[in-house]
C-alpha cells in the first residue's frame, strides 16, 4: 500500500492557506483545509513576523486536531518576486555497467546544474528538468533504462529575490515546522492546472489575482519563461466599496465574488444585501455594488492589456485567471473581450478545494510528487505513527457504533413482527 501525507502552505497577502492531502495508491484525497485571515504582508514581503507565525501555528494546530497527528513538515509556496530563469544544457556521462540511463545519472545532472553561479540577490528555488536528450532523441519523460553513452538534460534554474524567499522560510521554521521543499507560485499553479502540456503549440498567460497584487506568468514550450508582479489587486476593488459602505472586508469580498456580475451592461436596483447599523437599516443593489468598482475594473483591464499585448501579438496565446480573483463572476469575459483572446477562470476539480484561491497551494502537491523520483525523499508531513493510531481508533469506534445501531434496528424489526 502506497500512502503519503503532505501539508502544503501558502502565505498569501491576506490569509494563511494550509491543505493536508493524502496520496493513497493512485488516488489523491484532501484531508483538511485551513484558511486563517492575517495581516503582516505588504508587497509580497513579511512586515510582521510575529503575526504571521501566530497565524501559521493556528492553522497547523487546527489541522492537527482534525488529522489526529502533529504537523511536522510543509511544502511552501514562494511568490514570484523578481523571478529569473537560468536555462542550462547539462551533459552527463552514463555510468551504469549496462550503459543505460538511471536515476543516479539524472540526479548528477541536476546537481551539476545547481552548482551554477547565480546572482547574489537571488535564491535558487527550483531546478526543473525540462527535456532529456538520449541518442539524439528528445523527450519530456525521464529516459530510464535507455541505452546511451551521454545524457543531455535541459535544466531551468528558477530563482526569486533572496530576501523574500529566506524570510518566508525563516518565518515558517520559527514555528517549529520543517520546510520540505519550496516552489514558485506560478509554477505550482501550472502543475495543478496541467498547463505545461497545453503549451506545445501556444503560449499560456497565467494571471493570479490576489488582494494586494496581480502576478502574471508566461508559459511556453513546456516551460515557465517569466513572471512578474503588478501592484494592483482585488483589495483596490474592495477599498472602493468600503469607501461608500461601512461593511467588514470579508463581507465586501463575498459580495464582490458571489453577487457582482462584472460583465453585464445594465443592472437592476433590486436589493442583494440588507444590513443594520446603529439601529438603521441599509440595502445594496447589484447596480450600486458594481458601480463602486467599475473604474477599478476598467483600470485593471487596461493594465492587463498593456502588459499582455506584446505576447498576444507575437504568437497564439490563451489566458487563465486564478487566485482569489478567479472567483469573480464575469471578469474573464470582460478581459477576453478586452484582449481579443480566450480567457478562462480556473477552479480546481478536486473535492474539498474547489476554490480558485487554493489553486497555488494545491499545485504544491503535484509539483513535489513529480520531483520525488529525483530527490528520493521519503518523509511525510505528519507523524505517521500518531496518524495510523488515530485512524485505527476511529475505525474501531465507528465500527462498534455501527454494530450497535444495526443490532438495535434488528431488535426493533423482530419486536414489530411479534
Amino acid at each position: 500500500m502506497d500512502k503519503q501525507i503532505f501539508a502544503a502552505l501558502e502565505i498569501a497577502d491576506h490569509e494563511i492557506r494550509l491543505i493536508i492531502g493524502e496520496f493513497f495508491n493512485t488516488r489523491f484525497n484532501i484531508i483538511k483545509v485551513e484558511r486563517v485571515p492575517v495581516f503582516g504582508i505588504e508587497k509580497n514581503r513579511i512586515v510582521d513576523f510575529e503575526v504571521i507565525e501566530d497565524a501559521i501555528k493556528k492553522a497547523t494546530d487546527n489541522a492537527a486536531r482534525t488529522v489526529g497527528a502533529k504537523i511536522e513538515r510543509v511544502l511552501l509556496c514562494i511568490p514570484s518576486v523578481n523571478m529569473h530563469r537560468y536555462p542550462l544544457k547539462v551533459s552527463t556521462k552514463v555510468e551504469s555497467i549496462e550503459n543505460v540511463v538511471t536515476l543516479q545519472d539524472i540526479r548528477r545532472s541536476v546537481k551539476k546544474a545547481m552548482a551554477t553561479k547565480i546572482d547574489d540577490s537571488l535564491a535558487l528555488i527550483q531546478a526543473v528538468c525540462v527535456k532529456y536528450t538520449c541518442n539524439g532523441i528528445s523527450t519530456r519523460r525521464m529516459p530510464l533504462n535507455e541505452k546511451c553513452d551521454d545524457l543531455v538534460v535541459d535544466v531551468d534554474l528558477l530563482c526569486v529575490e533572496r530576501e523574500v524567499a529566506f524570510d518566508l522560510v525563516r518565518c515558517v521554521e520559527n514555528t517549529g515546522l520543517h520546510v520540505m521543499d519550496v516552489y514558485i507560485d506560478i509554477y505550482a499553479i501550472a502543475k495543478e492546472a496541467a498547463l505545461f502540456e497545453q503549451t506545445v503549440d501556444q503560449n499560456v498567460i497565467v494571471i493570479k489575482l490576489e488582494r494586494q497584487s496581480t502576478t502574471l506568468g508566461l508559459l511556453s514550450k513546456g516551460k515557465l519563461m517569466n513572471s512578474d508582479i503588478f501592484g494592483y489587486g482585488l483589495g483596490n476593488f474592495i477599498d472602493s466599496i468600503k469607501a461608500k459602505y461601512d461593511l467588514p472586508i470579508d463581507t465586501i469580498s463575498k459580495l464582490l465574488k458571489y453577487n457582482a456580475r462584472l460583465d453585464e451592461s445594465t443592472y437592476n436596483n433590486q436589493p442583494i444585501y440588507i444590513w443594520a447599523n446603529h439601529g438603521d437599516t441599509f440595502t445594496m443593489s447589484e447596480k450600486e455594488l458594481c458601480g463602486c468598482v467599475q473604474n477599478d475594473v476598467q483600470k485593471w483591464l487596461d493594465d492587463m492589456k498593456i502588459i499582455c499585448d506584446p505576447i498576444l501579438k507575437a504568437s497564439k496565446t490563451t489566458v487563465m485567471i486564478t487566485g482569489e480573483g478567479g472567483e469573480l463572476q464575469g471578469l474573464a469575459t470582460r478581459l477576453g473581450k478586452h484582449l481579443g483572446v480566450e480567457v478562462k477562470n480556473y477552479t480546481p476539480e478536486t473535492l474539498g478545494v474547489r476554490y480558485s484561491g487554493l489553486s497555488t497551494c494545491l499545485g504544491l502537491f503535484f509539483a513535489y510528487k513529480d520531483q520525488l523520483p529525483i530527490n528520493g525523499y521519503t518523509d511525510n508531513s505528519v507523524d505517521m505513527e500518531q496518524f495510523e493510531k488515530t485512524v485505527q481508533y476511529k475505525e474501531k469506534t465507528e465500527g462498534s457504533e455501527e454494530e450497535s445501531i444495526t443490532k438495535r434496528l434488528k431488535g426493533m424489526l423482530f419486536e414489530a413482527r411479534k
